[in-house]
C-alpha cells in the first residue's frame, strides 16, 4: 500500500499597511484602497487526501476559530468543489495561532491555504480561474491571500495590483484579544450607499521601493477605520498609544478593521526589544515581532 503523506500550508497574518475607504458603492460594499504585506506570523494547516471533506482544528485560538461546517477552509473548499467536477478532497487539520476577528484576515488566509493547497492536489494552475472565483465567492480578503505578497488591492478587495517586491520592514503586531465585528467598524463609519470620501489620495508605492522611502510613502497615508473602531473598542486607543511610544517606533497604525495593530522598526533587533517590553507591561496581550513582506 502506498503511504498518503499531509500536505502543509502557512497561513500567514495579512496586514494593512494603508486602508483608505473611498466612498459606499450602490450594492453596499465599499470601496477601498489598500497597501497589503503579509507576516512571518501564520497559522498551519495540513492536508491529507481521502474520500471525504472534512476540518479538525486546535491551536490557541481554535476555540474562537471555530470548526464547524461554516470555516472559511471548508467554505472554500466547498466553492472550488463547485466549480471542478471530480475535484479530490480530503481532511484538512488547522492549527490556529492567530487571533480572530482581528483585522488580519486570518480566516481568509486559512480559506486561501486551502485553495492552495487543493490546487497542488488537484493539478490546477494558480491563476486558473475556477480558484479565483471560488476565492471571490468565499471572502473579499480571500484573493489577495492566494499569493501572499506585498501589493496594492482595490474595490472590496477584488481588484488587486502586481507584486510589489518590497524589501522586509520589521514589525511588532499587537492585539489585545478583543474581537472586533467588521460589520461593526463600517457601521460606525456611517456612510451611506453611494456616498464618496475624498480625504487625499493614496501615495505611490512604487515597485522594490527602498524602506526609508516606503516608510516616508506610508506615513501619508491612513486606515481611515482607525476612528470608527476605537470607538467600538476603546482598546485599540490604548494598543496605538504603546506602540507609539515603543523606542524606534517609525510608524504606528491599526490592521484592517481591527483590533490588531502594527509598529514599524529600522531592523529585527529594535522589533524584537520592543515586543518584549510591550509583553512584560502588557502580558493579557498578543504580540508578536515579525517581518512584513
Amino acid at each position: 500500500m502506498t503511504a498518503i503523506f499531509a500536505r502543509h500550508a502557512r497561513a500567514p497574518a495579512k496586514i494593512n499597511l494603508t486602508l483608505h475607504v473611498l466612498g459606499r458603492r450602490a450594492d453596499g460594499y465599499h470601496e477601498l484602497q489598500s497597501l497589503v504585506a503579509f507576516a512571518g506570523a501564520c497559522d498551519h494547516l495540513t492536508f491529507s487526501p481521502g474520500a471525504a471533506l472534512s476540518l479538525s482544528v486546535d491551536g490557541p485560538t481554535a476555540e474562537a476559530a471555530g470548526g464547524g461546517a461554516d470555516n472559511l477552509v471548508l467554505r472554500a473548499a466547498r466553492h472550488l468543489q463547485a466549480r471542478v467536477e471530480g475535484l479530490r478532497v480530503g481532511a484538512f487539520h488547522l492549527t490556529k495561532y492567530l487571533p480572530v476577528a482581528a483585522g488580519i484576515g486570518g480566516g481568509s488566509s486559512d480559506a486561501a491555504a486551502a485553495l492552495r493547497l487543493l490546487a497542488r492536489e488537484n493539478a490546477l494552475a494558480p491563476d486558473d480561474m475556477r480558484l479565483i472565483e471560488a476565492a471571490r465567492a468565499t471572502g473579499a480578503d480571500v484573493p489577495v491571500c492566494l499569493d501572499p505578497c506585498a501589493r496594492m488591492m482595490a474595490g472590496a478587495g477584488e481588484r488587486l495590483g502586481p507584486k510589489l517586491g518590497l524589501a522586509p520592514l520589521a514589525a511588532v503586531l499587537v492585539n489585545p484579544r478583543v474581537p472586533v465585528e467588521t460589520r461593526a467598524v463600517f457601521t460606525m463609519l456611517g456612510l451611506k450607499a453611494g456616498e464618496s470620501r475624498s480625504f487625499g489620495a493614496h501615495p505611490e508605492i512604487g515597485a522594490r521601493m527602498a524602506p526609508e522611502a516606503l516608510i516616508a510613502a506610508l506615513k501619508k497615508a491612513r486606515n481611515d477605520l482607525e476612528d470608527p473602531a476605537g470607538v467600538v473598542a476603546r482598546d485599540i486607543v490604548d494598543v496605538l498609544a504603546v506602540l507609539g511610544a515603543a523606542r524606534g517606533a517609525r510608524l504606528a497604525r491599526m490592521s484592517g478593521s481591527g483590533a490588531t495593530c502594527f509598529a514599524l522598526f529600522a531592523d529585527r533587533c529594535q522589533a524584537a526589544r520592543a515586543a518584549r517590553a510591550i509583553r512584560r507591561g502588557h502580558p493579557a496581550w498578543w504580540v508578536r515581532a515579525t517581518l512584513l513582506r
